[in-house]
């Protein structure tokens, strides 16, 4: 009888603690989901763009188009820094309205 209330005893706390554990999981994951979701519709707003996953994917290509003309005129690469830039420009030019 008292081997009985001892296993019922330990699966409630194991249970417990799983479950608190999950709950809390839950939560962080629930407001990092909220937080980036609202990131993504601020950065939208400010730049006139749409929010969809292609949007964001042209947005970030055409700042490494500019992060490369940088780069190329640090190196004083002048051609392929105005390349870099027009590129850059023209890509961005296609998501922000």
């Amino acid at each position: 009888m008292q081997v009985e209330s001892f296993s019922e005893w330990l699966g409630q706390a194991l249970g417990s603690i799983i479950r608190f554990i999950v709950d809390s999981l839950s939560g962080v994951f629930n407001a990092l989901t909220q937080a980036s979701g609202n990131f993504v519709d601020g950065l939208s707003k400010a730049l006139g763009m749409d929010t969809s996953i292609i949007s964001i994917l042209i947005l970030i290509i055409g700042l490494m188009l500019l992060y490369s003309a940088v780069r190329a005129f640090l190196r004083a690469s002048i051609i392929a820094g105005v390349i870099w830039l027009v590129l850059g420009l023209w890509v961005l030019s296609w998501v922000i309205h």
